[in-house]
């Protein structure tokens, strides 16, 4: 019997869990990222205001649009792609946000493919 109460009580505790996202926090300012790729922590800077965003990544700097799809999700496309697989636009979920930093989910649109990371806010 107390097996029928538990498992109903457990569903209803968790079903009422919601992740708190602050995503219009963080539409502009700079970040730091990471990521990790093949076992291996990467990181860039970004600065991003209302319609860019100017990337450093492994001494490299990239510029893109900034599109928002809405407060959470923005698509970004770079702006001097060198090559067909820099000219996929790149789509960015915020998952989670805290006071200084958010878990984000991004690929290439069109494809299934995922990666997550974290961005921090830097001064």
């Amino acid at each position: 019997m107390k097996k029928n109460i538990l498992l109903p009580s457990l569903l209803l505790l968790f079903s009422c869990y919601n992740v708190e996202r602050n995503c219009k926090d963080f539409k502009t300012g700079k970040y730091q990222s990471e990521i990790l790729i093949d076992g291996v922590k990467k990181q860039s800077t970004s600065i991003r205001t209302d319609s860019m965003v100017i990337e450093t990544y492994e001494g490299k700097t990239d510029t893109a649009s900034i599109r928002w799809i809405n407060d959470c999700e923005y698509v970004l496309q770079k702006l001097n792609p060198k090559n067909m697989a820099e000219k996929k636009a790149i789509d960015i979920k915020i998952l989670t946000t805290s006071k200084n930093s958010y878990t984000f989910e991004f690929g290439s649109i069109g494809s299934n493919a995922k990666q997550k990371g974290t961005a921090t806010r830097i001064n």
